[in-house]
């Protein structure tokens, strides 16, 4: 995996890009994110983002990418609008395993202050 992969993954998030998507991600993928059941399969993943994301517009800005053979991770930011209209300004990190060059596990994590 290359740095630009991941690049390649928020750029085809942040622009409604479905059909590069679809080209990240294995046919198997199972996506796991806070208050959601595993979206379990390609077709599962790509129903989340086109019809059930709450997220109307936005950029991720990533402050760091970490890859190690087919492991990788990123940080980052997420600033943008909700589908409501409410603003978003929302850190998260990623971590991926890779199979056959496309992701086949993704889990998300958001941060938000203990107290």
């Amino acid at each position: 995996m290359q740095k630009q992969f991941i690049l390649n993954l928020f750029q085809a998030i942040d622009s409604s890009d479905w059909e590069t998507l679809r080209t990240l991600f294995h046919a198997d993928m199972v996506y796991e994110r806070p208050g959601y059941e595993p979206f379990d399969g390609l077709d599962r993943v790509m129903q989340f983002y086109q019809k059930e994301r709450v997220l109307a517009s936005g950029k991720h800005h990533l402050e760091d990418i970490i890859l190690e053979g087919d492991y990788g991770a990123c940080c980052g930011r997420f600033i943008g609008l909700k589908k409501d209209g409410s603003e978003v300004d929302e850190r998260f990190a990623d971590v991926y395993f890779l199979a056959d060059g496309k992701i086949r596990t993704r889990k998300s994590y958001f941060f938000r202050p203990a107290v």
